[in-house]
């Protein structure tokens, strides 16, 4: 089964760290086969809460994504970030119905 990472962000204080930290990550998530699905953009909330920015990447598979995760490549990026941004992020499992 595919993997996805979530990641919803609830506090941005400094959109240049953020860009950075996509700059630096986005080479190394592919790397791990991670494909971008969403990257911010239009929406509209209908239930629940509103965040500031919605991230979505699939990997080939779940293990694929939590290596890419785990990994010392990705933490160093993150690192960029991490001090001015706030998210919810979680990997899950996709599933299929046939």
């Amino acid at each position: 089964m595919k993997g996805y990472w979530i990641s919803l962000y609830t506090k941005v204080e400094n959109q240049e760290n953020l860009k950075k930290y996509a700059e630096v990550v986005t080479p190394i998530i592919k790397s791990f086969g991670g494909v971008p699905l969403v990257r911010g953009g239009k929406y509209k909330v209908f239930d629940g809460d509103s965040f500031l920015r919605t991230v979505i990447w699939e990997f080939p598979s779940y293990d694929k994504a939590i290596e890419c995760h785990n990994s010392s490549e990705y933490k160093s990026g993150w690192d960029l970030a991490k001090d001015t941004t706030s998210r919810h992020m979680q990997v899950i499992e996709g599933f299929s119905t046939e």
